[in-house]
């Protein structure tokens, strides 16, 4: 960011009035409720707010900063209150999964016609769009969230980090454009059911504007975080799994055979060994034996030690996987 914009930009501090905030930009209010606070503040402070709702100011403004002014300072990561980060980012789960998603979704079913083909598929690229951003939250949910509260509480575990989040990050904004094109286009012969579509319409411009923001919170914050949490807990806690050997960094002569890989494939998907067995068309036994060889090579021995393998060895992708 040029001197020149930092100068012009409005900075918000722990006594301005968070009125004041809600005014400059309406997008504070869903960081509000993911923070915890409640509206009916009167002309209380940013500080007596967040002190009430027991919220760290710090890291309040971090995100309020970043969101409305695209502002953030990587000296200050040290300051940013780990638990108030995670319980923003899981009431942001929330938020969107349990309430935006299935409410545009009702908005589209109540504007479109369900017996015309283009409305039809309208849905159909919304609902999978809804499926990929739900599986990546939740697989965050199960691997994530977990993970960074065993650091809070000291606990080292190599088995995942927040690299290996970052690689898996992914944007779906392709998706949720091509939505928009065809409403854009989709021109309904009665004005009810287009002004219908154009409210459907604006609350996914919306919906894309908060994943943005709740994109760039991860990887600018969050991010940032969690890795000084992980250099912390790496330096007094022992080692118990060596994340390399998560991530494919194994000798060479401890490569997975393609048959072992299959095997995997099968196992993350959820398949039990007779099912991988016969898709293999291999006994069971020889499953129990491929198994027995992986845990030896990767030394992972659970589930979701095989999950985070075989996506970052990109065996399967992350829409596959059963959580």
């Amino acid at each position: 960011m040029g001197i020149e914009a930092m100068k012009n930009m409005k900075l918000y501090e722990p006594e301005d009035k968070m009125l004041s905030l809600l005014r400059d930009n309406y997008n504070v209010l869903q960081s509000l409720g993911a923070f915890g606070i409640s509206l009916g503040f009167g002309d209380k402070t940013v500080r007596q707010v967040c002190e009430e709702g027991g919220v760290d100011t710090f890291t309040f403004l971090a995100v309020v900063n970043l969101t409305i002014n695209g502002y953030y300072s990587q000296s200050s990561v040290e300051h940013l209150d780990v638990p108030t980060l995670l319980h923003y980012l899981k009431a942001s789960h929330d938020y969107y999964l349990g309430f935006q998603l299935p409410y545009i979704r009702r908005e589209l079913e109540e504007s479109l016609d369900g017996d015309d083909n283009l409305g039809k598929l309208i849905l159909k690229i919304f609902d999978e769009y809804a499926r990929f951003v739900t599986h990546h939250m939740k697989f965050e949910e199960k691997t994530l969230f977990p993970y960074v509260e065993g650091l809070l509480k000291g606990e080292r575990n190599d088995e995942y980090d927040i690299e290996t989040f970052s690689k898996h990050h992914d944007q779906t904004g392709d998706k949720m454009r091509e939505v928009k094109s065809i409403i854009i286009k989709y021109l309904p012969s009665d004005s009810k059911r287009n002004n219908m579509l154009a409210a459907a319409l604006h609350d996914i411009y919306n919906l894309e504007e908060w994943l943005a923001l709740h994109a760039n919170v991860e990887d600018k914050i969050f991010k940032p975080a969690i890795e000084r949490l992980e250099k912390d807990v790496r330096r007094d806690a022992p080692a118990t799994l060596n994340i390399n050997k998560i991530i494919g960094s194994q000798s060479e002569n401890e490569q997975l055979s393609e048959r072992e890989k299959d095997v995997v494939i099968g196992v993350v998907q959820g398949l039990t060994n007779k099912e991988i067995a016969d898709k293999l068309f291999i006994a069971p036994n020889t499953v129990i034996t491929h198994r027995r060889n992986i845990s030896r090579k990767l030394q992972i021995h659970s589930t979701a030690g095989l999950t985070i393998y075989a996506i970052v060895n990109h065996l399967v992708d992350i829409g596959s996987v059963e959580l």
